[in-house]
């Protein structure tokens, strides 16, 4: 497939993914939404789309075409080695969400970086769309990470579509609001992350907040120590302290949020 072409079926699955868990959480919700839904989607799905745009104009052929020269050119870690593709596939994957792990915490941990993340976790609700909640600062320098990441593991164009499409599913159903059975939710936290897992890292709570980083697996947090289980799903409060009115956040809010007093 040509880059445009990868572009479009990454935008396709991004959206898809994002009208099926949002269909899910309105037929089986985790629990009703304690302010308005409708007006938080607006906020969201504006947010959004103006990043998406921005994205795919600075990163997206960027992102693809560091993919097609490493494996071109035979550059990057996996390329010193001969591999089948589904087990450079599987490495890429698991190296690349290792490195968004580390990233995810160094978010929370770097007062810098947390002015930009703290877009994310000042939602009061969390569903499908706060998936996507991201300041473009936050995600533009994610996405130099990203490229630089790919030329150093030599990642071939097919691993990091495998590893974007599973990202962005996986991102979408943790975020959800849909209620998960039990049973389904004790096996997917063996080496997934569920929703309740990650509910709970979007608690008000800073003790709570700053554990369970992991976005695709969630053995990360298992072997780093940043795992947190029991918590009474019932009682969690998401969001973040000191924004807790709906009408301050906003779009242009959220925009100028990383510029304003420094808050945890």
């Amino acid at each position: 497939m040509i880059p445009s072409e990868i572009v479009l079926l990454r935008g396709l699955i991004s959206w898809g993914g994002f009208v099926l868990f949002l269909v899910f959480e309105l037929i089986r919700p985790y629990r009703p939404p304690s302010i308005s839904k409708k007006n938080r989607l607006i906020t969201n799905v504006s947010l959004t789309v103006m990043n998406s745009f921005i994205l795919t104009i600075l990163f997206a052929t960027a992102t693809v075409n560091t993919a097609l020269h490493v494996s071109a050119n035979h550059l990057g870690l996996l390329n010193m080695i001969s591999l089948p593709l589904w087990l450079k596939a599987f490495f890429v994957v698991l190296f690349m969400d290792f490195m968004l792990y580390v990233w995810h915490l160094l978010n929370h941990e770097v007062p810098l970086l947390w002015r930009f993340h703290r877009v994310h976790h000042s939602d009061l609700n969390m569903d499908v769309s706060t998936a996507t909640r991201f300041h473009i600062g936050e995600l533009a320098l994610s996405a130099v990470i990203k490229i630089g990441i790919i030329y150093f593991i030599g990642a071939d164009l097919l691993s990091v579509f495998i590893f974007e499409s599973l990202l962005v599913l996986t991102a979408q159903f943790q975020h959800s609001s849909l209620a998960a059975s039990s049973w389904f939710e004790k096996a997917f936290w063996v080496l997934l992350v569920p929703p309740s897992m990650h509910r709970i890292h979007h608690s008000v709570r800073i003790a709570e907040r700053d554990t369970n980083y992991g976005t695709i697996f969630s053995v990360w947090d298992r072997m780093l120590g940043t795992l947190l289980r029991d918590v009474d799903q019932e009682k969690i409060v998401i969001g973040v302290g000191p924004y807790r009115e709906q009408e301050r956040l906003k779009l242009h809010h959220l925009l100028v949020m990383p510029f304003t007093r420094a808050i945890r």
